[in-house]
């Protein structure tokens, strides 16, 4: 990624999480003695009880050369989609769980923030889905995922029989209670629990996994990100719902056809220049603990 000028600065912070809004405070002290500007939507600025550059969540991604999430997974994901298809560097602090893609801690945010001044600083971008339905020859919904699109029955758990197509070929029907298409960020989050592989973050690769498939043999595939996957059911099931990144949904009807297929616009994930991908798996997968 060429080298910024880091004038501006958005913040996230994720929903429910009270010490965030203490950092925010000290982002702003920080800004203010560098002399750059912090942006924050006026929910957040209210928060702060002082006065950051109110924004709304359109307007931010447009006016910002960095943005500086505190929150979980769950908060990183609803800021790709905020950033849309702008190519800005996004620094995760986790104040989730895992935290997969918020890497850094909060001990890190201001060395990180010297580092990306000092243009020190490594952002890796993350290869993300382009999800349609089309239903009827018109495409009634389009969105972008950075983890996964699901396919399932909702809030019944009930089989359902789906087509899978790759570039147009035939590759299986599966009776399953639904399928994961995710991209190599998305393999540790559901499709992971579900029996998925762990893919290297920066391949271009689409997986698909059953979930719960009715066939054993019916394994996880991965196939290269410049294909186009299609799926379809045609049985009367109701309630059968498509979900993005677990927070935007659309139900689905019969003979509706999802398409996935890469994104050209891309996730910049600002990475620790110091910690390797191998060595966050030993750590929020906990290998070799006893």
């Amino acid at each position: 990624m060429p080298e910024i000028q880091l004038n501006k600065i958005g913040v996230v912070v994720g929903p429910q999480k009270p010490d965030a809004i203490a950092v925010v405070r000290n982002l702003l002290i920080w800004c203010a003695g560098r002399d750059i500007e912090l942006h924050a939507t006026a929910e957040v600025a209210e928060q702060v009880g002082c006065t950051p550059l109110i924004v709304n969540n359109e307007e931010l991604a447009e006016q910002v050369d960095l943005v500086v999430v505190l929150g979980g997974d769950g908060t990183m994901l609803g800021a790709s989609r905020l950033i849309g298809t702008r190519r800005i560097p996004v620094l995760g602090i986790n104040f989730g769980y895992l935290g997969y893609l918020t890497e850094f801690t909060l001990e890190e945010l201001f060395s990180a923030l010297d580092d990306l001044l000092a243009n020190n600083f490594q952002a890796e971008p993350r290869m993300m889905l382009d999800v349609s339905v089309t239903r009827g020859g018109k495409t009634i919904a389009a969105h972008r995922a950075l983890n996964d699109a699901v396919i399932n029955q909702g809030a019944l758990a009930k089989m359902i029989e789906l087509e899978c197509y790759v570039n147009g070929d035939f590759v299986n029907r599966f009776r399953a209670d639904g399928m994961i298409v995710s991209t190599p960020t998305g393999s540790t989050a559901y499709s992971l629990s579900a029996g998925g592989p762990i893919v290297f973050p920066s391949m271009h690769a689409i997986i698909l996994t059953p979930i719960c498939p009715h066939m054993l043999s019916n394994r996880p595939v991965i196939v290269p990100g410049e294909m186009t996957v299609d799926m379809t059911f045609s049985k009367a099931t109701d309630g059968v719902m498509l979900t993005i990144d677990g927070q935007r949904g659309v139900t689905l009807e019969p003979n509706d056809c999802v398409t996935l297929r890469r994104s050209e616009t891309t996730f910049d994930i600002v990475r620790p220049t110091k910690r390797n991908y191998f060595e966050v798996l030993r750590t929020k997968l906990k290998w070799g603990s006893i």
